[in-house]
């Protein structure tokens, strides 16, 4: 049975999972998650995920989510020879640390600042720009030391599809990042290697800039966390 990937089409999460299955040649079905009808909010999508976030992968009745996990996952069953996760205690131990850095402060900073405000009722403040920049800067600091082309290892790994993807954010909403010398060059120099790869990430990011242009109105959504912008009427 063909694995199933639950998903929406802009999500940086969702984006990197799909990179990872795309690059590896592994066949699956893509299922569109319509986040603006809150799909992901049902109870039957609830027996999926619990934490009712995307994306979902079903592999034939097992269900697993959080995009780490699965990028992890998906390496380990299907390709467990593949470069993209090392088997190597330390080159492991480095991709590791990138995909959780990038959840812990990469992808959580950046995000708040840059798609937050887009979908609710948050507004892009001094602090929130201070912390994109200290995410920036620990990032660089990263590239720095590591010394490799890519965020963990001279080649490509799936740590690179969650940081490439939350970086997409800031250029979405015309945030300058060119000081960061080393992001600005690992960041095209993906776009450059990988130009396929980088289709999936530029077509959520035209579809982000439309809702920054068209901000949607979620308040029939009731979500349990975000507070719903007042819509215009």
């Amino acid at each position: 049975m063909v694995m199933k990937l639950y998903a929406v089409s802009d999500g940086p999460p969702s984006l990197a999972v799909r990179q990872a299955l795309a690059h590896l040649q592994l066949p699956f079905e893509l299922v569109s998650v319509d986040y603006g009808a809150g799909e992901h909010m049902t109870t039957e999508y609830a027996l999926m995920n619990p934490q009712k976030e995307i994306p979902v992968l079903d592999d034939d009745g097992f269900f697993l989510s959080e995009s780490n996990a699965i990028l992890q996952y998906i390496c380990d069953k299907y390709k467990p020879d593949s470069h993209l996760y090392p088997q190597e205690p330390k080159a492991r131990a480095i991709v590791n640390h990138r995909l959780c850095f990038n959840l812990s402060t990469y992808y959580a900073n950046i995000s708040a600042y840059t798609m937050a405000p887009i979908f609710y009722d948050y507004d892009r403040t001094p602090l929130g720009l201070k912390k994109v920049h200290m995410a920036l800067e620990v990032f660089e600091t990263y590239l720095q030391r590591q010394g490799t082309q890519y965020a963990a290892a001279d080649h490509l790994t799936i740590a690179d599809f969650q940081l490439i993807n939350t970086n997409m954010t800031l250029e979405a909403i015309g945030f300058d990042f060119s000081q960061y010398k080393r992001i600005h060059k690992w960041y095209n120099d993906f776009k450059k290697d990988y130009p396929d790869l980088w289709k999936i990430s530029a077509d959520a990011m035209k579809e982000i800039q439309h809702f920054a242009e068209n901000p949607p109105d979620l308040t029939h959504l009731n979500h349990p966390i975000h507070p719903a912008r007042k819509a215009n009427k």
